[in-house]
């Protein structure tokens, strides 16, 4: 089979039920690492997730297999409609100009990861970006804020995006520093729909939740960090780096 007829990646939210994934996907625990001062820096790469070829990743937070649905939404309570817009990015998005680039911010998927203020705010990092040093920032904190809510475009190469430009892959996020286990971090444009077939724009990079709570579902709003939401892993990771990171910030 050639690379054009290979199976692509596929999530497709189900009615009041799991995540039901379709491979091949590489899924790993993904955890948010901190530089010297306690701020979100690098995303350090945990333990691979053995998967087959089609999946049921739990999206109700009550499953005792968590990842996995074990069935539990059928006992604890449904895990929800789906209330997110299907509008683009574009739409959706607020854009900040700046001297070389900008920065669009589309508030409503942020999934309180705060990459954004690493080595200074995103949003004054955009307004100095004549300086280079600025510009590398900016596209480091953009390309590591897992949902996507915050996009750079290099003015100097006709506005395009600055991405990283992740295969397929799931990254199931731990929050050490506040003590919650985030969502699902999608990377890679893969193809996300609603049980009745409805797609969401494809974007590189989302964040879906995993606890239940999101009043933005299927998309992660921060809400596991008000409910204290912890899987069983949370406990085994820190938020130390480890000199790696699970994100290559693209040259600008």
């Amino acid at each position: 089979m050639s690379d054009e007829e290979a199976p692509q990646p596929k999530i497709v939210v189900s009615e009041h039920g799991p995540y039901l994934i379709t491979g091949p996907i590489e899924v790993t625990y993904q955890v948010i690492a901190t530089d010297d001062d306690g701020a979100s820096w690098t995303w350090k790469t945990g333990d691979t997730v053995p998967v087959t070829p089609k999946f049921a990743f739990c999206r109700c937070g009550h499953s005792s297999n968590k990842p996995f649905c074990d069935g539990s939404h059928r006992k604890q309570g449904a895990a929800g409609e789906s209330t997110a817009s299907f509008a683009s990015y574009e739409e959706q998005a607020k854009i900040y100009d700046g001297p070389s680039m900008q920065m669009g911010d589309a508030e409503a998927l942020c999934a309180l990861a705060r990459f954004c203020d690493g080595k200074g705010s995103a949003w004054r990092l955009v307004a100095k970006t004549a300086d280079q040093e600025a510009r590398e920032l900016l596209a480091h904190e953009t390309t590591h804020c897992p949902s996507g809510r915050l996009v750079a475009y290099d003015k100097e190469s006709l506005g395009a995006a600055v991405e990283a430009g992740s295969t397929p892959s799931i990254g199931i996020i731990e929050d050490p520093t506040k003590g919650v286990s985030g969502g699902y971090w999608v990377r890679g444009g893969v193809r996300i729909e609603t049980f009745d077939g409805k797609v969401y724009p494809t974007r590189e990079r989302v964040v879906l939740c995993r606890c239940g709570h999101s009043s933005n579902k299927p998309f992660c709003d921060g809400s596991h960090a008000k409910a204290k939401f912890a899987d069983d892993v949370l406990e085994h990771v820190t938020a130390s780096a480890d000199g790696s990171d699970a994100v290559d910030t693209p040259e600008v």
